[in-house]
C-alpha cells in the first residue's frame, strides 16, 4: 500500500510537529514528575483546532480525515505521550462518538464546544467512562446503574481509570438499566461533570503518562435527564464499542510517536557518543537495534494509516485497528527499552527522556483494549 500525502496532511503534520518541539518539550520533565496536567498545550491545541480533528466544520470541528488525525498524533506523541492520550480522548471517543450517534440537540449543546475544546475562553474536554473496579477488560460486567425514573435516569456506582476525570466538563458514562439483558441492557449517558452527586478521587500516581489526570469517579443518586441518552435505550454498549474502534487507532498512534520519539533519540545519541574511539553508530550491535527499531516503526505506521484509511472510506476498520494498536504498542514497549539500552547509564536518568518514553509506552498496551483484548478481536476476525 502506498501512501502519498496531500499538501494538506503534509501541512498538519509539520505543525503538530512545530507545536510539539516549541510548546510540548519546553517543561515535559517537569511536567511528568509533577503529574502536571498540560493545561496551556491543551489549550493551545484547542485553539490550532486540533481537539476536534475530525469533527464537521458545521459543528466546530476541523473536519480532516482521520489519516491527518494519526499524523499530529505521532509527532505530538514523540514528545509528549500525555498531551497525546488528553487529545485522544476528546477526538477519538468523546467527540466522534457525539458526531456519530448524537442528535442535533446534543450536538448543538454538547459536541460543539468539545469539537472546539473551549467554551467562554476556558478549556472543555470530555471523558470515556467505561472502566470499573470489576469490569476492565470484561466491559459488560457493568455494575454502575441507571434507572430509568421516567424523565430522567438515577447514576450510582463507580468507574475508574478515567481520563480526563478531574478535569473534563462532559462524562460520557456507560450505565446498566436493565441488568436481566446483560450488554443489552446498558445506556450511554451524556453527564454534566458538575452534577450534583459526583465525587471525584484524587488523582491516580501513575508509572507513565503523569502529565493526563487519570481518576475514579463516583455516582451517587446522579439524575441525568433522558434527552441526554445516546441512541435508543439499551444500545450503549454496542455503540460504544463501535466507538471504541477509532480509539484504538488513537492509542495506536500514540504508541507509534513513543516508538519514533525513542528511536529518534537514540538515533542521535548513537552519533555523538564516543565509545571504543568510534561513535556508537559504528558498533554493529548498535546498528542491528536502530535497524530493527526502524523496520518495526515503519510497520506500525503503515498499521495505523491503513485503519485510518479504512476508515475515511467507510469500511469496517476493526480488524486493522485491533492489528495496528496490538502491533504499535508492543513496537512502544520494545523500542523503548532498546533506547534505554542504547544510552547506557544515561538513558536510566530523566534528562534523556527515553526513560520517560519507557515509561509512558506500558500503558499503551492495557489502555482501550489490552493486547490480550486485541488478540481476541483479531482472532475472531481472522477465523470468521
Amino acid at each position: 500500500m502506498y501512501f502519498d500525502f496531500t499538501e494538506e496532511q503534509l501541512l498538519i503534520k509539520q505543525a503538530a510537529k512545530d507545536f510539539a518541539i516549541n510548546e510540548c518539550l519546553p517543561g515535559v520533565i517537569e511536567r511528568d514528575e509533577k503529574q502536571q496536567f498540560p493545561k496551556e498545550q491543551i489549550s493551545m491545541l484547542a485553539d490550532l483546532g486540533f481537539m476536534g480533528m475530525m469533527i464537521n466544520l458545521e459543528y466546530g470541528g476541523a473536519g480532516i480525515d482521520t489519516v491527518s488525525y494519526v499524523l499530529a498524533m505521532e509527532e505530538i506523541c514523540k514528545v509528549d505521550a500525555s498531551v497525546g492520550v488528553i487529545m485522544s480522548v476528546n477526538n477519538s471517543l468523546v467527540t466522534t462518538g457525539l458526531q456519530i450517534f448524537g442528535t442535533e440537540e446534543q450536538k448543538q449543546e454538547f459536541l460543539v464546544p468539545l469539537a472546539q475544546g473551549k467554551k467562554n475562553g476556558e478549556i472543555f474536554i470530555g471523558a470515556f467512562l467505561l472502566s470499573e473496579p470489576e469490569a476492565g477488560s470484561d466491559a459488560t460486567a457493568q455494575k454502575t446503574t441507571a434507572e430509568d425514573k421516567g424523565d430522567y435516569y438515577l447514576l450510582n456506582g463507580t468507574k475508574n481509570w478515567i481520563t480526563n476525570g478531574s478535569t473534563a466538563s462532559v462524562y460520557m458514562v456507560i450505565a446498566q438499566s436493565n441488568p436481566e439483558k446483560g450488554s443489552n441492557g446498558l445506556n450511554w449517558l451524556i453527564v454534566d461533570r458538575f452534577s450534583e452527586g459526583i465525587e471525584v478521587a484524587p488523582k491516580e500516581n501513575k508509572m507513565g503518562v503523569r502529565g493526563s489526570d487519570t481518576c475514579t469517579i463516583h455516582f451517587t443518586n446522579v439524575k441525568v435527564p433522558k434527552q441526554n441518552r445516546l441512541g435508543k435505550e439499551g444500545e450503549g454498549f454496542k455503540l460504544a464499542m463501535k466507538t471504541l474502534g477509532g480509539g484504538r487507532i488513537g492509542i495506536a498512534s500514540q504508541a507509534l510517536g513513543i516508538a519514533s520519539g525513542a528511536y529518534e533519540r537514540a538515533l542521535q545519541y548513537s552519533k555523538e557518543r564516543q565509545s571504543f574511539g568510534q561513535p556508537l553508530f559504528n558498533h554493529q550491535a548498535i546498528q542491528f537495534k536502530l535497524a530493527d527499531m526502524a523496520t518495526r516503526i515503519e510497520a506500525a505506521r503503515l498499521l495505523c494509516l491503513k485503519a485510518a484509511i479504512e476508515k475515511d472510506n467507510g469500511k469496517d476498520f476493526t480488524q486493522s485497528a485491533s492489528m495496528a494498536k496490538l502491533y504499535a504498542s508492543e513496537t512502544a514497549m520494545w523500542v523503548t527499552t532498546e533506547a534505554v539500552q542504547i544510552h547506557g547509564g544515561y538513558g536510566y536518568v530523566k534528562e534523556y527522556h527515553v526513560e520517560r518514553m519507557m515509561r509512558d509506552a506500558k500503558i499503551t498496551q492495557i489502555y482501550e483494549g489490552t493486547s490480550e483484548v486485541q488478540r481476541i478481536v483479531i482472532g475472531r476476525s481472522v477465523l470468521k
